[in-house]
């Protein structure tokens, strides 16, 4: 388990970079459904520090909203 979520962290993370790229340089988005999708299967942590460190989706109510509740969900699920 503690593999699949540092892979998918790292994943959620590296998407986050990719999609703040491609935006400053107008070039193809990754959807918002397929970030939230990752950070909901687990990489909420990794899209939490995408959207600190590369300034990314921080305007985005529903970042806002649903990355920290996935968090919270993640914790859960892990300690039952």
């Amino acid at each position: 388990m503690i593999y699949y979520l540092i892979g998918i962290n790292l994943l959620s993370f590296l998407l986050m970079g990719i999609d703040k790229k491609n935006a400053i340089n107008h070039q193809s988005r990754i959807p918002e459904i397929t970030l939230l999708t990752i950070s909901f299967l687990g990489g909420s942590i990794g899209t939490l520090l995408g959207m600190i460190l590369f300034h990314h989706k921080t305007k985005k109510l529903k970042f806002i909203i649903l990355v920290p509740l996935f968090i919270i969900m993640t914790l859960v699920l892990l300690l039952k």
